[in-house]
């Protein structure tokens, strides 16, 4: 098969395609052709070396990626619920995988995309995130029916899932942030914000109006500022570090006199000990794809442009997400 390797820690010049073995899946596993793999920020941070010293994370040489779409190709012992050539999506329980033209998914992790008319670049992009979205708000954000919804970075990859999962689950306003150099962008989504706003005026760009949930991917100085914006007993999710400030602290005083909770939030964290979370959460992110509460912008590369497509997620030079698809033989 054709990957897309990391070859060293480093720059995006360390991603080479190269030949490797077809895979063959165990049992509970699914082999499937893959069409489509999703290009994500963690992508960046394991190549740049980030968590190198953190037990469990790849070392290269290894294959980036967490989300595919493609066709199941072959069935493990004990799989019996899905078909040769069935059309899926699918989340990786480890975060490597996805740059190639075969993938081993784990079963439970694999989503049908049959009887829906899915663009499977929009189903990549959009579907694992989406079930991330569900997790976080149904499991960490506890948001209620009838509350109000912060996310910033309102048009990147993770953030784009919040505002349709939110709307499906109850919530009576979803406002997004981004920066200044977005607006023009956000001015022309089809995402179902109520409204977008310039982060960096915040909070005071947003007046009085206060928030139960605060979904917050950017990290930085943004979240401190995030806990003037959430109403007593409000959550702020933290579920990212986009802005790349990784000595930023919290004052915990302002929690408690506040009456204000903050909770991280990592798919890679919190799945593997919650798996029953899973299987809904990827049942709602499809419903509400199919239900067009997920439309972002896609751009989608061939393997052989996977340096470029780091590139640009580094300079943040998107306003949605990057596909990688095989290139043709």
């Amino acid at each position: 098969m054709k990957a897309v390797q990391a070859t060293r820690f480093g720059d995006p010049a360390a991603l080479a395609v190269v030949d490797l073995p077809d895979p063959v899946p165990g049992p509970g596993q699914i082999a499937i052709d893959v069409t489509h793999a999703a290009v994500g920020l963690i992508d960046l941070f394991g190549r740049e070396g980030l968590f190198r010293d953190r037990p469990g994370m790849p070392r290269p040489p290894y294959v980036p990626g967490l989300e595919v779409a493609g066709t199941v190709r072959a069935l493990g012992d004990g799989v019996t619920s899905f078909a040769a050539g069935e059309r899926v999506v699918s989340m990786s329980a480890t975060g490597t995988g996805g740059y190639a033209s075969v993938y081993i998914a784990q079963a439970p992790l694999v989503v049908s995309t049959e009887g829906y008319d899915l663009d499977p670049a929009l189903a990549v992009s959009v579907v694992p995130n989406a079930a991330m979205a569900h997790v976080a708000l149904t499991r960490i954000a506890h948001l209620a029916e009838g509350e109000r919804v912060l996310v910033h970075g309102a048009l990147g990859g993770f953030a784009a899932a919040f505002p349709g999962i939110a709307k499906r689950l109850g919530a009576a306003r979803v406002v997004g942030s981004v920066r200044p150099g977005k607006l023009s962008a956000a001015a022309t989504t089809k995402l179902p914000y109520d409204r977008i706003v310039d982060s960096t005026g915040l909070p005071d760009t947003l007046g009085d109006e206060r928030f139960d949930v605060i979904v917050d991917p950017v990290g930085g100085e943004l979240r401190t500022r995030s806990l003037d914006l959430l109403a007593p007993g409000g959550r702020l999710v933290a579920a990212g570090n986009a802005s790349g400030d990784w000595d930023h602290r919290l004052d915990s005083n302002r929690l408690w006199l506040g009456g204000i909770s903050v909770s991280g939030f990592s798919a890679g964290a919190y799945l593997p000990t919650h798996p029953e979370a899973i299987r809904p959460a990827l049942d709602a992110a499809l419903a509400a794809v199919a239900a067009g509460l997920g439309d972002t912008e896609l751009d989608v590369l061939p393997f052989s442009a996977a340096a470029t497509a780091h590139e640009r997620m580094h300079s943040r030079a998107l306003n949605g997400r990057i596909v990688l698809t095989p290139d043709p033989q």
